[in-house]
């Protein structure tokens, strides 16, 4: 069975969903094919007996003006629930005790959570001048900042953003913001104060001081809302299994793709303009290795450290200690089994029964990956020991989700740049193909908003340029 479609998106997660929104939007014919039988890939909900369990993000932060032009679109924005206040506190693990994240100078100089000597150590910063070399984040932060602040401060950080290594993880593409703040200013004081200037034109809100959100019936709200708006548009429990150039499209250059796919056991082909990527590293491979053994190569090599996600419900009387803010991070330093704890009654309402509290608990990642060789109950376990110890919990939990992640969140390494030129070259060298997915652009949903827009802009002026000229293509499009 075949069909035509002027633009395929392949992968329904929230880039893809979003990239099909804009290709919508901007009057093009989009079909989307996504292989599970649901849309928003990892971006799901589930919700038992007044329980609500985020099985993918917990929340995002409000970054970029597409939240809000989507969410008016879509009708819900209405359903979407701000954090509460006491979730802008934070907690790092040291020595066994939580500690506020200092929030103001006054209490940056009065925590423990850093000693006098490391603080002092802040006043060297703008003489750390600029990288000869391509760092990690480690060494970027150990070089302008200090160990402490690596350890303390870092080491937790990344571990909750990316579940991931400071050690190798690439700091100019895992955060560029931050690497800017060096590359463009100079330093990282200076670069905080006068980049905010930057920001505002940009329309852009710096991720420390955007709101944080979700929704009343949790995230899953979002892809839901875009599934529901595409409608007919979008192909469920298809599976891709090619894509390629249609080696019969006429002279024209139009319909210059293939992508062939499995529904209802049947075989099926699209013949379109242009095709958008937009599913996980490891999976791209598979789709691109017979247009380019060497980057599929790339892309399969692309780490995504395994994770556990533990959702715990308590009642409140189970705690001493009053759970007042967004939850904690455990630096590597206090060698303990999680990697943090996100308090979700205390960000949101609605998350657990009235009289309880919901914790969500994140085991493994690429500081611990074996932890999830362990069954349900071993990690259970492992968890409870960890919140008993750190927070005071008493008795059992009276709800528990485990939820794991195989392969979790691309991790942005050393030597990662290799890969987004093969992915620029790839997409020069065959006309019409686009990738769009969280390995490139960014791994919070903010980012992967402005690249599903990005790429839907590009795939458009493409397909409009074929159209009008033939053959003509520019391959460096409108990145």
């Amino acid at each position: 069975m075949s069909g035509k479609a002027e633009i395929v998106v392949v992968g329904g997660g929230i880039s893809g969903l979003t990239a099909a929104f804009w290709l919508h939007r901007n009057g093009a014919e989009v079909t989307l094919l996504e292989s599970e039988k649901w849309v928003g890939g990892t971006m799901r909900t589930m919700q038992r007996d007044g329980w609500l369990v985020e099985m993918g993000p917990n929340s995002a932060l409000e970054t970029t003006p597409l939240f809000e032009e989507m969410f008016e679109v879509l009708g819900i924005s209405g359903e979407r629930l701000y954090a509460r206040p006491e979730s802008n506190k934070r907690y790092i693990l040291r020595g066994g005790v939580l500690h506020a994240l200092p929030m103001s100078p006054g209490a940056f100089l009065k925590t423990r959570l850093w000693s006098t000597r490391a603080k002092l150590r802040l006043l060297r910063e703008p003489l750390a001048g600029r990288a000869r070399q391509e760092e990690s984040i480690a060494e970027f932060v150990e070089r302008r900042l200090g160990r402490e602040f690596l350890d303390y401060a870092i080491n937790p950080f990344v571990a909750g953003v990316y579940a991931g290594n400071p050690e190798e993880l690439n700091v100019r593409l895992a955060f560029p913001k931050l690497y800017a703040l060096e590359e463009k200013y100079g330093g990282l004081i200076s670069g905080m104060i006068r980049g905010a200037r930057d920001r505002r034109k940009r329309a852009e809100t710096a991720k420390d001081r955007a709101k944080m959100f979700s929704f009343t019936s949790g995230m899953q709200t979002f892809p839901e809302a875009i599934g529901k708006l595409l409608g007919e548009r979008v192909k469920l429990a298809a599976k891709v299994t090619s894509v390629g150039r249609n080696r019969d499209a006429a002279e024209s250059g139009r319909k210059g793709l293939e992508v062939t796919y499995e529904q209802d056991g049947e075989g099926r082909s699209l013949t379109a303009d242009a095709v958008i990527l937009a599913v996980p590293a490891y999976a791209a491979s598979l789709l691109v290795r017979n247009l380019s053994a060497h980057t599929a190569e790339m892309l399969e090599a692309v780490y995504y450290p395994p994770v556990a996600e533990v959702f715990l419900g308590f009642r409140e009387d189970q705690f001493a200690m009053a759970l007042d803010g967004f939850g904690y991070l455990v630096p590597a330093k206090e060698s303990r089994n999680i990697l943090g704890t996100i308090w979700s009654s205390s960000i949101f309402p609605g998350r657990a029964p009235e009289g309880h509290v919901a914790l969500t608990t994140f085991v493994g990642g690429a500081r611990q990956p074996g932890l999830l060789n362990g069954d349900d109950d071993r990690i259970l376990q492992l968890v409870l020991d960890d919140i008993r110890s750190i927070m005071g919990a008493r008795g059992e939990p009276s709800f528990t989700r485990i939820i794991r992640w195989s392969r979790a969140i691309p991790q942005y390494n050393l030597g990662y740049q290799s890969l987004l030129d093969s992915l620029d070259a790839l997409e020069g060298e065959v006309p019409g193909l686009f990738f769009c997915s969280n390995y490139r652009g960014g791994i919070a949903v903010g980012d992967c908003l402005m690249s599903g827009k990005s790429t839907a802009t590009r795939a458009t002026h493409y397909v409009s340029a074929r159209r009008s000229h033939g053959h003509t293509h520019d391959p460096t499009g409108e990145r």
